[in-house]
C-alpha cells in the first residue's frame, strides 16, 4: 500500500525510537579479527584450541572444487578436527539452502560453522547456525532478534571484499516466490572471528573485484551520511571509503596485488562494523528488489543506484558529504555544496573506471511500480538523510534501465 509521506516519516521515526529502545545508542557486538597473509591458519589454530572436532564448512561448489575452501582450512585439517562439507550455496541464498545445510549440520554432529566465501556464503552459514536444535521455519526469523537462542558459533573467511558480513549480525535470504530479500538480523549472528588473509584473494576476477568494492563503498556511505549517530559508524565508515578509493582501482587492475588486496578487505571489514551499528539505506533498499526480482548481483545493482540517490539526497547529506570529499581528497573547495557535489561526481567516476555499467536490460519498465513501492517499503525502516519519494525512485529505474 502506497503511503503518503508524513506517514511514512512517522512510521520510520517509531522504528528508530524503538530500536533506540531495545538497543541503544552504544554499539555492541565484540569479536576477532585476524588481518594478513597467512590469518586463515591462524583462525583455524584458534578454532582447534577452542576444542572443537568437527566443523560444519559452508562454501560454494566453485571454492570447494577450486580447492580454494580446502585451502583456507588446511590448518584446521593438520590439527585434526574433522571437516563436514555443505558445498552447496548459489548466489543470493535461499530458505531452501539453509533447509540443505540444516541437514549436514545435523547429520554430522558438528559443535561449529565455518563459511568460506562471499556474502552469499557467509549468511547461508549464519542462518544454517540457527537451525541446530530449532525445527522452526527459518522464515519466522526474519526481522530484529527472532532467531532462536541456541546459535552455533561462526566463523568467516571472506575471499570477496565488499558484503561485510564477516563483521555484522544480519543476514539476507532470498524468497524466489515472493521475488524479495529477507533480512534476518540477530546478536548471534555476529560472527564470533574473522580472518581477513589477502592470498584467499588473489586473481578474484576484475568484474566480482568491482562489484563487490562498490558495495563495501556503498555501505560506507551509507553509515556516514544516516541519520543516526551511534557508536563509531562515522570513524568505520570513513576507513572504508578511504580504503576504497585508495584500492580498489589498483585491485581491479592487478588482481595479484596483495597490498591492494589486504588493503580492500579491510575496507570491507570496516564497512560491515559500520552497517552492522546503523543498517543500510535507500541504495539498499532499491538494489535489494533489483537482485530478488531479476538476479542482478548486488554490488552491480548498489554501483547503478548509488549515483542516483546520492543526487537526491545531496541537500540534506551536504555536510557529510562534504566531509567525505576532504578525507578521500576529492575537494577542497570552500563551499560545502561544492565539495559535496565534487564528492558524488567523484563516486560516478569511480564506478565508471572500474567498470560497472550504468543500466541494466534485465530491469522492465512494468515493474518499475512494483520495485519503488517494495523499495520505499524496505526504506522506511531505515535511517537515510531523507526518504525518497514514489517519483524519485521511479526516476532512478528508468535512468538505471537499458534502453
Amino acid at each position: 500500500m502506497l503511503r503518503s509521506m508524513p506517514v511514512r516519516r512517522l512510521k520510520r521515526g517509531f522504528k528508530l525510537g524503538l530500536i533506540k529502545l531495545l538497543i541503544g545508542n552504544k554499539a555492541a557486538g565484540v569479536h576477532l579479527s585476524y588481518v594478513g597473509r597467512g590469518s586463515a591458519q591462524d583462525l583455524c589454530r584458534r578454532i582447534a584450541d577452542i576444542g572443537h572436532t568437527d566443523v560444519l564448512v559452508v562454501t560454494d561448489k566453485a571454492l570447494k572444487e577450486l580447492g580454494l575452501a580446502e585451502r583456507a582450512l588446511s590448518g584446521l585439517v593438520d590439527a585434526g578436527v574433522n571437516l563436514h562439507w555443505y558445498a552447496g550455496v548459489d548466489p543470493d541464498p535461499t530458505f531452501a539452502h539453509v533447509i540443505e545445510g540444516r541437514q549436514a549440520l545435523r547429520s554430522a554432529g558438528c559443535t561449529a560453522i565455518v563459511a568460506v566465501g562471499g556474502g552469499s556464503s557467509m549468511d547461508a552459514a549464519k542462518i544454517i547456525a540457527c537451525t541446530r536444535s530449532s525445527d522452526e521455519s527459518p522464515d519466522q526469523w526474519v526481522g530484529l532478534n527472532k532467531i532462536p537462542d541456541d546459535v552455533l558459533p561462526i566463523y568467516a573467511i571472506p575471499t570477496t571484499s565488499g558484503t561485510g558480513s564477516e563483521a555484522t549480525m544480519g543476514a539476507v535470504i532470498k524468497d524466489p516466490e515472493e521475488q524479495l530479500k529477507h533480512i534476518i538480523v540477530g546478536d548471534g549472528l555476529l560472527p564470533q572471528a574473522v580472518a581477513l588473509d589477502p592470498d584467499l584473494l588473489l586473481g578474484l576476477p576484475a568484474p566480482v573485484t568491482a562489484a563487490t568494492g562498490i558495495d563495501a563503498l556503498t555501505h560506507g556511505i551509507e553509515a556516514y551520511i544516516c541519520i543516526w549517530d551511534r557508536g563509531t559508524r562515522k570513524e568505520n565508515g570513513r576507513l572504508a571509503i578511504q580504503g576504497v578509493f585508495r584500492w580498489l582501482e589498483r585491485a581491479v587492475n592487478h588482481p595479484d596485488d596483495v597490498d591492494a588486496r589486504q588493503g580492500m578487505a579491510v575496507a570491507a571489514y570496516h564497512a560491515g562494523i559500520a552497517i552492522n551499528q546503523v543498517g543500510v539505506g535507500n541504495v539498499h533498499a532499491i538494489a535489494h528488489q533489483l537482485g530478488a526480482r531479476y538476479g542482478i548481483p548486488h554490488g552491480q545493482a548498489n554501483a547503478m543506484a548509488l549515483p542516483h540517490v546520492l543526487r537526491a539526497c545531496v541537500a540534506e547529506a551536504e555536510t557529510a558529504l562534504a566531509e567525505l570529499a576532504v578525507v578521500t581528497e576529492v575537494s577542497d573547495a570552500a563551499s560545502p555544496a561544492a565539495r559535496a557535489q565534487a564528492f558524488v561526481d567523484a563516486v560516478t567516476d569511480l564506478i565508471a573506471k572500474v567498470g560497472i555499467a550504468d543500466t541494466d536490460a534485465r530491469i522492465q519498465p512494468a515493474d518499475w511500480p512494483a520495485i519503488a513501492h517494495a523499495a520505499m517499503d524496505e526504506s522506511d525502516g531505515y535511517v537515510s538523510p531523507r526518504l525518497l519519494t514514489k517519483t524519485e525512485m521511479m526516476d532512478t529505474l528508468e535512468r538505471i534501465t537499458a534502453r
